[in-house]
């Protein structure tokens, strides 16, 4: 049976999702973490992440959605480099600057 660690996250009824998506939102802001780093952090799947801190986090907290929508934007922005890099490293590609 595979543990999984949910870092103090509740495990049930309303309450206990809001306050999920405040904890995930705050670690986001925290880390500027993307949403597979939280879910993998947390113990849950990318799209609960993704749906609790772009739809469920806007009637919590707009203020706190409003951050953390920063954040993922500029993730957003940065994944094609994060990609180049991986690929990169995958593939053990020399600069051919010289």
């Amino acid at each position: 049976m595979k543990n999984i660690v949910t870092h103090g996250l509740p495990s049930n009824g309303k309450k206990s999702i809001e306050e999920r998506a405040v904890k995930l939102a705050q670690y986001i802001i925290d880390t500027k973490d993307t949403v597979r780093g939280a879910a993998k952090k947390f113990g849950i799947s990318k799209s609960t992440v993704h749906k609790d801190v772009s739809q469920r986090l806007l009637n919590i907290n707009y203020t706190l959605a409003m951050e953390v929508r920063k954040v993922l934007d500029e993730n957003k922005a940065e994944r094609h480099i994060r990609g180049g890099m991986a690929t990169k490293l995958k593939y053990g590609h020399k600069d051919n600057a010289s």
